[in-house]
């Protein structure tokens, strides 16, 4: 049996709402927003009796999805959104961009920040990790052509 494909990459957010917008003005679109709660769930996640409310933003070209989640019951217990990019686990996501100066600019009026700077890898990209809404590392790519 051979794996089909990555459905997606959760992050837990405190701010649904504004992570929502920002992811939109990243570029990804809304594919829906549902509440989850009940036994059930908690089965799946080992959490027990959960309600968690979800949204789920997906890329421009339809393969690529973030599942933001804001956890009601049980409230979030760990916060590692702030950590270098050099620590352990499931850190950030990468976003190619068309055009990474006009990417960060829109970004900045959400109140993204870059990390270190822009830098250019050989002739083949162009670079940045940022820190988005509630210090959600995301790096961009812009390709050169």
């Amino acid at each position: 049996m051979a794996l089909k494909r990555m459905d997606n990459v959760g992050i837990v957010v405190d701010d649904l709402g504004a992570t929502i917008d920002f992811f939109r003005d990243l570029g990804l679109d809304l594919e829906g927003r549902a509440t989850i709660e009940g036994e059930w769930a908690g089965r799946v996640t080992g959490l027990g009796d959960q309600h968690v409310e979800i949204a789920m933003m997906r890329t421009p070209d339809g393969h690529g999805r973030l599942e933001l989640s804001r956890f009601l019951k049980p409230p979030a217990v760990a916060d590692h959104r702030n950590a270098p990019v050099n620590s352990l686990g499931y850190l950030r996501v990468m976003f190619a961009v068309d055009d990474i100066d006009e990417t960060l600019e829109r970004l900045r009026n959400r109140g993204a920040q870059l990390v270190g700077e822009v830098v250019r890898y050989k002739d083949v990209y162009r670079l940045c990790y940022i820190r988005g809404p509630e210090g959600l590392l995301i790096g961009l790519a812009q390709e050169l052509s």
